[in-house]
């Protein structure tokens, strides 16, 4: 193991790892195409790095991203969600072995709590889908497995998996060997129900775990090989993130001329289909919040927080419709804050906000944290201050 558990941000496991290397900072800054000062900066917790950074540092240390964005044991905001973690790796091995080791269900119970869990997860309920996933997964390839209403079972499956179970392994900080095997397993039960729209659904599932885990030359390919449906009000939303991922591809492959076309068509998407925050047939909803957070996190890729913030007060996140899309703008929102002179506090407040609405995503996210050890670095003893200090302490950072 290149890092301890008591480097508790990404900055500090990158000056770990690249002192084990025996590599300067010089020689690091150049490889990443950063200057060194910025490097130094991010070492020090002054600056938090992009994702394009933290792909770009760790090809130059020549490691996995991962290494730079495990998190820390004991993990922060844990409650049941390292053991649920642990409990969805011994369910997807059991049914790598072909004994899922659950119960036989009948396909209208199946469905229904496929449906509940998945409003779990958009109302940012983790405690009461921590309980549920593991025996659902099971229980559900334990009835596909009997061979009876196949098609509706892998539909269901497939549904689970793409809007549940890696989200919750996204969301949490899991290892990302465990989030690919989940999407890996996605594209092999979408092969099986042979289905165009439920396979670019798959592969979409494939590209997004891809491209945020720092493989972007795979997660292009992933994307280039979806067939998109023809747009209609049953297909819009995996329409719109297909096509949004087209720009984060290219925003993380050094293509920043190659985003704008894609963002605009997935935000007129948005604009004509998703605001009523209605799903389509696949379940997918793409909503013009959703859009405006993209294009957020799209110009903090860009070094251009003015602009994020900017993009910003185009959408009342109010209008989001899901907890989960309304805290995803505040955290958006709060980053972008939180590179401006003289808006701490208003960072703060965003990501404060976001706190309240979704707990695990800002407590256990590699990179929120390292705003926040960016945010304590210009701490003051004040009410506000007072509100990030405890926000660090809930996430695990050193106070």
């Amino acid at each position: 193991m290149e890092v301890d558990d008591e480097a508790r941000t990404i900055g500090a496991r990158l000056r770990q790892v690249r002192a084990s290397r025996g590599k300067s900072l010089r020689v690091v800054a150049g490889l990443a195409g950063m200057s060194k000062s910025n490097l130094s900066q991010i070492e020090r917790g002054e600056r938090a790095p992009s994702l394009r950074q933290i792909v770009a540092l760790a090809n130059a240390l020549g490691i996995a991203p991962s290494e730079l964005t495990r998190l820390p044991i004991p993990a922060p905001a844990n409650g049941h969600t390292d053991s649920t973690t642990e409990a969805v790796r011994l369910a997807l091995d059991a049914i790598d072995i072909g004994h899922p080791g659950g119960m036989v269900l009948p396909v209208s119970v199946l469905r229904d709590q496929v449906a509940r869990i998945h409003q779990q997860r958009r109302a940012c309920e983790f405690a009461e889908l921590a309980t549920d996933l593991p025996e659902l997964i099971r229980n559900l390839h334990t009835t596909l497995a009997t061979g009876a209403e196949h098609a509706e079972l892998l539909e269901l499956a497939i549904r689970l998996h793409v809007h549940v179970t890696r989200m919750w392994l996204a969301h949490v900080g899991a290892p990302t060997d465990l989030l690919r095997r989940t999407v890996f397993l996605i594209r092999h039960l979408a092969r099986e129900h042979e289905e165009a729209a439920t396979l670019g659904a798959a592969m979409f599932a494939v590209a997004d775990a891809l491209l945020v885990g720092g493989a972007v030359p795979l997660g292009q390919a992933a994307l280039d090989s979806i067939t998109l449906p023809p747009t209609t009000a049953d297909t819009a939303g995996l329409v719109a993130l297909v096509t949004q991922t087209h720009a984060l591809a290219a925003m993380m492959d050094g293509r920043p001329g190659d985003v704008g076309a894609p963002m605009q068509t997935a935000t007129e998407l948005a604009e004509r289909f998703g605001a009523t925050g209605e799903p389509d047939s696949l379940g997918f909803v793409f909503s013009p919040v959703d859009a405006v957070t993209m294009r957020m996190h799209l110009a903090r890729e860009a070094d251009e927080p003015d602009q994020a913030v900017r993009i910003a007060g185009e959408v009342d996140p109010e209008s989001a419709p899901f907890p989960t899309v309304r805290a995803h703008y505040w955290i958006d929102y709060g980053c972008a804050l939180a590179r401006l002179r003289g808006r701490r506090d208003d960072a703060v407040l965003a990501l404060r906000t976001a706190e309240d609405l979704f707990p695990t995503r800002v407590r256990r996210h590699p990179m929120i944290r390292d705003v926040i050890a960016e945010l304590l670095t210009r701490s003051r003893r004040d009410a506000l201050g007072q509100e990030l200090w405890g926000m660090a302490y809930r996430a695990g950072l050193p106070v």
